[in-house]
């Protein structure tokens, strides 16, 4: 398992965010969600300007195995999306925490970080599901 980057947030359901200088967010799935996925096929990205809810449906990315709804991990709007995944989805296989992300949020409140999970409680929880 690769080293998870420690300037991130991370969710039970295996996205990952980082605060952008701007307020903004950005936002992708983990190495652990893709790998568990396999060779990504196809991912629908959503349109700028959505209003997303946290825990809401957001994205969709479908491997040769699944596919996974991506969450929103807090409420905002989408400012930008991943638009080189909609030709190379794989780029989110070989760079989940780099040119893989899939999301940009501007946050419509301040982001109640007890709802996310740092680095070293996301490898917790890492560690539990392979237990």
């Amino acid at each position: 398992m690769s080293e998870l980057p420690g300037d991130l947030l991370y969710t039970n359901d295996h996205e990952w965010l980082r605060r952008e200088d701007d307020g903004s967010v950005t936002v992708g799935v983990t190495d652990h969600a893709q790998a568990a996925l396999g060779d990504l096929v196809y991912v629908e990205l959503p349109e700028v300007g959505l209003e997303v809810d946290i825990g809401g449906d957001m994205a969709v990315v479908e491997s040769v195995k699944a596919a996974s709804d991506v969450y929103a991990p807090i409420d905002g709007t989408i400012t930008a999306i991943n638009e080189e995944l909609a030709d190379d989805p794989e780029r989110i296989n070989a760079d989940p925490y780099g040119d893989g992300w899939i999301v940009k949020l501007q946050p419509s409140g301040a982001i109640d970080e007890s709802e996310l999970l740092s680095p070293e409680a996301y490898q917790s929880l890492l560690d539990e599901e392979d237990a």
